[in-house]
């Protein structure tokens, strides 16, 4: 059993704090939602009274924030961990947040002899209340092993993509190319049911053909084709616009930087960007389907 700090009890970071619970870890959590805290006391966790109280005794600490500016504040604020850290605690930022963030982060806590490795995850809402998570670390690989056995309690596969940063990096590859493909299937079912074709049939044709993708696999985001996805439940739960938008400018920016080609990124960007703009960014990123329906459907 390790003693975890757990910081950021949002959709995803609620169920993770829960899991570590139910694998026999002991886990303090501080959030500034005091519905998220409720909820974390329910699942057998300890609340925090203040950010630092998660640091005291812990073997690890985890966070889950929504972008770089609350990772940095967290560790490397005016109040921020990076004082009071123990250098025995190893942190692991869940975070989806920029390469640079987290090599930033792991120079500043070095300095100070904490270890710090970048786990970044794949799987979402379902994947993070399933324990079925993928971590995408960044980091010292003595570290990442060392972290194992608190994220095999959240997840089902771990991976080291390099050192710091790394993780960060694997994940906008990962993200954009989901977007992607989740924009072009959408297309193609649109296409389809725009010619009289049931939504089902071609997905079960695509996915028996040369089109076979994730998003026909398991997430399909044509409603009533598959249960228990979010295009089924109104496009609630799951990912939102408005973060794989953030994801999708994360991704942009670290082409911009390297000089790398990624056009299909940045036009699956503009589209994302322009339906959270219409008002959809609280719904799933499988909601893409409802803006390229056919004109004449609308």
């Amino acid at each position: 059993m390790a003693k975890v700090g757990f910081i950021g009890l949002g959709n995803m970071g609620g169920p993770m704090a829960a899991n570590l619970v139910k694998a026999g870890h002991a886990v303090t959590v501080y959030d500034l939602s005091e519905a998220a805290l409720q909820q974390a006391r329910e699942a057998g966790c300890s609340v925090a009274s203040e950010l630092t109280d998660v640091t005291t005794g812990a073997d690890f600490v985890v966070s889950m924030l929504p972008a770089d500016h609350h990772v940095e504040g967290v560790y490397l604020g005016d109040k921020g961990l990076h004082k009071v850290l123990d250098t025995k605690t190893l942190v692991i930022d869940c975070s989806t947040i920029s390469a640079e963030t987290a090599r930033k982060l792991s120079k500043e806590l070095a300095a100070s002899q904490i270890s710090f490795i970048d786990a970044p995850v794949s799987g979402g809402v379902g994947g993070a209340k399933a324990g079925t998570l993928t971590f995408i670390c960044g980091g010292d690989e003595a570290a990442v092993d060392k972290a194992r056995d608190v994220l095999n309690a959240m997840g089902k596969n771990v991976f080291r993509a390099g050192d710091a940063g790394a993780g960060q990096v694997a994940k906008i590859c990962n993200n954009m190319l989901l977007s992607v493909l989740m924009a072009g299937t959408s297309e193609a079912l649109q296409l389809g049911i725009a010619h009289g074709l049931d939504p089902k049939v071609l997905s079960e044709i695509m996915l028996q053909s040369s089109g076979r993708n994730w998003t026909l696999e398991v997430y399909n985001p044509c409603p009533d084709v598959m249960e228990n996805v979010p295009s089924s439940n109104g496009y609630q739960g799951g990912f939102m616009v408005d973060l794989m938008a953030k994801d999708l400018g994360l991704a942009q920016q670290a082409a911009l930087r390297s000089g790398a080609s990624t056009p299909m990124g940045s036009l699956t960007l503009n589209l994302y960007r322009s339906w959270a703009q219409l008002g959809h960014g609280r719904e799933d990123f499988s909601s893409i389907f409802k803006y390229v329906t056919p004109q004449t459907k609308k």
